[in-house]
This record gives C-alpha cells, sequence and structure tokens, in this order.
C-alpha cells in the first residue's frame, strides 16, 4: 500500500499535470494566494504553478492548494475610495437587524437574519 507521501510527490508533474508536493513541503519561489496576499502580492493572471496535496488517512479525501510563483506575482491593486465606501456600506448592512433597524457592534448571525432580541420575541409571539 502506497504512504500518503508517496501519493503526494510528483515533482515532474507526471501524474497530475502540475508538480506536486506533499502538505507543507512547497519548494522555494512558490506561495499560495493567502500567502502573496500577505506579502501585498496578487497572482496576477498566471496559470497554477504547482500544488500542495494532503490525504486524510481516515476517510481518503484529498485537499489541494493551489501554488503560484512568486517571481511572476505583480503588486495589489490599492483601494479606491469608492470600494472603501462600498465596503463600509456592506458592513453597515450585515451589523443592522432587518426588523428592528438597530445597529449593532458586531455582524449578525446569516442563520436567523435578524438580532436576538426579535428572535426571542418572535419565539414568545409563537410559544
Amino acid at each position: 500500500m502506497p504512504t500518503a507521501y508517496s501519493l503526494c510527490f510528483d515533482p515532474t508533474g507526471a501524474r497530475y499535470g502540475v508538480p506536486t508536493f506533499p502538505w507543507r513541503m512547497a519548494p522555494n519561489g512558490y506561495a499560495t494566494r493567502r500567502q502573496l496576499r500577505a506579502r501585498g502580492l496578487r497572482p496576477g493572471g498566471q496559470p497554477v504553478a504547482a500544488q500542495l496535496m494532503r490525504v486524510n488517512r481516515r476517510c481518503g479525501t484529498v485537499r489541494l492548494a493551489y501554488l503560484y510563483r512568486e517571481e511572476l506575482a505583480k503588486p495589489v491593486r490599492p483601494m479606491t475610495s469608492r470600494k472603501w465606501g462600498a465596503l463600509a456600506l456592506a458592513m453597515l448592512a450585515r451589523r443592522t437587524c432587518p426588523r428592528c433597524q438597530i445597529i449593532f457592534s458586531y455582524c449578525l448571525s446569516t442563520a436567523h437574519g435578524i438580532c436576538g432580541l426579535c428572535l426571542t420575541a418572535e419565539e414568545q409571539r409563537t410559544a
């Protein structure tokens, strides 16, 4: 039975089409989208250069993380004032209860869509 390491190690890309490495063993010069973003970069339209693979031995599922080349990455575009305004309005909508129109300091749960006060009032009405 092959080990998880041998299933995930394909540096030439013969088996999966792109070079594949085991989880947490990416070579230097490659980064995920999150790692690029933390460095102030974005993929910039480049294709996936490699991938990281992780096999869950318990249920046999495979997790993938795509890698991009750092030297081909471009800087992140700066936020414009209109984008900042749109983001602020979207966050305000997530913090406002649609029933009572109270603005909270936290985002409301999407499971109920209303604040806790309206939820308890609704439960008391139905009881």
